[in-house]
């Protein structure tokens, strides 16, 4: 499977990342390409422990369990994924070029990346190898999203 980790898979996802343009419109959701590249970019930002979002409750019940489910192949999220509510996006189009900079500074930074602690708000505790793959993961989800 693909993880972040890997500086192919990172130089694949700049490349997508590079191709987007304010001419590509969502597939399914209700993002607009500017909305997702600030979600992207405040998503790694919670994976780099910069942005810590409380866990939610119903996420200690289910979340180890669903994180197996989600990481146990190669296949995506599933449209309309849930996010929390810190994570959701507003407003105009940005700066379409400063956010792709931004995000792929972001992705390039996983080359190095040390956060043990990290806690999402709904999987729980996940081990570096599980950010990895997790964070490709979403990141792919929004890519496809739009086309990229």
């Amino acid at each position: 499977m693909k993880t972040v980790f890997d500086a192919a898979v990172r130089d694949e996802l700049a490349s997508r990342i590079n191709s987007l343009t304010l001419q590509n419109h969502a597939q399914w959701g209700k993002m607009t390409v500017s909305q997702m590249l600030k979600h992207c970019i405040l998503c790694d930002e919670m994976f780099f422990g910069k942005l810590v979002i409380k866990r939610v409750f119903i996420g200690r019940l289910l979340g180890p369990m669903m994180l197996k489910k989600v990481l146990k192949d190669d296949r995506g999220f599933g449209r309309n994924s849930p996010t929390s509510q810190l994570l959701k996006t507003t407003g105009q189009n940005c700066d379409i070029d400063l956010h792709k900079k931004e995000w792929i500074s972001n992705i390039e930074q996983f080359a190095v990346y040390n956060n043990t602690n990290f806690i999402h708000p709904f999987f729980g505790p996940m081990t570096k190898d599980q950010v990895g793959l997790f964070a490709y993961k979403h990141a792919d989800h929004h890519l496809r999203q739009f086309g990229a």
